[in-house]
């Protein structure tokens, strides 16, 4: 069987195409998996911030400013990239820059104290911000590749094909950091070459995408010019009259924010409450992106063939297992089953998400609307790990009750999907207007 099957593809679009459209989620997924999971998250708590208190919900405050800077200008330049038919040319404009500020990370210990602190901090703001660009406007590619019935199986190829990216640079790292402790060397060393990897994998995989994947979107000049601001409140107030896609918003607000708490705490959880080190920690998380790798490619099949909305709630019921098992929890042994499930989770769920959000947007503004999605998910990144933060801060470092809490997005997320309706809302995205009131 085909991997990419002409039955999931619109007319005109080619196998390579859809390849190069998923290579960019293999490209960017080194950056999340190395910088934002697995090993700087913890080198800036344990070695840049020294374990201070605040140390996580520093973590947490420079993630949560990069993705409050990415919800107040995404919708205004997804609106700008169709109006111009430039998603591409935005794209890589935003990946050259997030693979510049990875690769700065590097210098993080040539500064000291505060100094060190304050320069990772504002790297890891400006590469977080320019990758979450990237997320956004690939995400808007999705539609004019797939078809309606093909849309789980597409972006589940995506987030397949990113966490396989996401192990390979992994593993490069892994394989260095196991070598450099061999040799006695420590983080300091190990760690900037481990960010000098994931930039060049970044870039240099990105380069497919840019290469084979075309824009097929058409400039839309009568598409008024409106400042950021107004911009952002205008797509707001047109997507309000989508019944349907706003409710997804409000559910992707929820269990995207405890997806984030996964993505950017679980090796801060994992060495200061489970008692991992950093090798333990790194093979944690590979495995963890091998179980989301076969999430996504098994999931979106399973999605087209059961429904997006029924797969999605399949996927938080298994996040919420996950939370409980992972405050419960007091070995290495157990804690693996709590990740395993995160990783099988975490592939499918996400894969659900975009694939539904394809799906609910009108055709001719996917960039903008796929921007606010962007917001939505930022938002959730915001309030996910922040609130962690914020709760282990207050716990005087109890992060069982933080991870416990987490389980609370994943159910609020379910409630909030039973009133979408998936056909009445393709229905108003393909007829270009809001949903009909059936009350009418």
């Amino acid at each position: 069987m085909s991997l990419f099957p002409a039955s999931a593809l619109q007319p005109g679009v080619r196998k390579r195409e859809v390849f190069g459209w998923a290579m960019y989620d293999f490209a960017n997924s080194g950056y999340t998996t190395v910088v934002i999971t697995a090993v700087f998250a913890a080198y800036f708590v344990g070695g840049v911030a020294g374990g201070a208190p605040w140390a996580t919900f520093a973590w947490t405050a420079a993630l949560s400013v990069s993705y409050a800077i990415v919800m107040a200008t995404m919708p205004a330049i997804g609106a700008w990239a169709d109006r111009h038919a430039a998603k591409k040319r935005v794209l890589i404009g935003v990946t050259v820059a997030c693979v510049l500020s990875t690769a700065a990370l590097a210098l993080i210990p040539y500064f000291d104290g505060v100094t060190a602190v304050a320069v990772a901090m504002l790297l890891v703001i400006a590469s977080n911000t320019f990758y979450s660009y990237g997320e956004s406007l690939t995400g808007a590619f999705l539609p004019e590749l797939a078809t309606a019935d093909g849309m789980g199986k597409v972006s589940g190829w995506g987030w397949g094909f990113g966490y396989v990216g996401g192990m390979l640079t992994l593993g490069l790292c892994l394989a260095y950091v196991l070598s450099a402790q061999a040799r006695g060397l420590h983080a300091a060393h190990f760690v900037p070459v481990a960010m000098l990897i994931a930039a060049g994998m970044y870039g240099l995989a990105a380069c497919a995408t840019f290469l084979l994947l075309p824009e097929r979107a058409e400039p839309q000049p009568a598409m008024r010019r409106q400042s950021a601001w107004a911009q952002l409140r205008g797509t707001f107030q047109m997507a309000l009259a989508y019944r349907d896609f706003v409710w997804l918003l409000a559910c992707t607000v929820c269990y995207q924010g405890g997806v984030a708490v996964a993505i950017t705490l679980a090796a801060i959880y994992a060495e200061q409450v489970i008692g991992f080190v950093a090798k333990e920690t790194m093979v944690l998380i590979f495995v963890l992106n091998i179980a989301a790798a076969l999430g996504a490619f098994g999931f979106g099949y399973v999605q087209d063939r059961i429904g997006h909305k029924r797969a999605l709630a399949g996927t938080l019921v298994a996040w919420v297992a996950a939370c409980v098992i992972a405050a419960a929890v007091t070995t290495k042994g157990e804690f693996w089953w709590a990740a395993t499930i995160a990783g099988l989770a975490m592939g499918s769920s996400q894969s659900a998400g975009r694939a539904m959000t394809g799906l609910l947007a009108p055709p001719r503004q996917l960039a903008e609307f796929f921007g606010l999605w962007s917001f939505a998910t930022k938002l959730a990144s915001i309030i996910g790990p922040l609130s962690y933060g914020g709760i282990t801060w207050m716990t005087g470092g109890n992060q069982r009750i933080a991870i416990l809490a987490t389980a609370g997005l994943f159910v609020a997320g379910l409630l909030l999907l039973l009133p979408i309706d998936m056909a009445r809302g393709r229905a108003a995205a393909l007829a270009d207007r809001p949903n009909p009131d059936p009350a009418s």
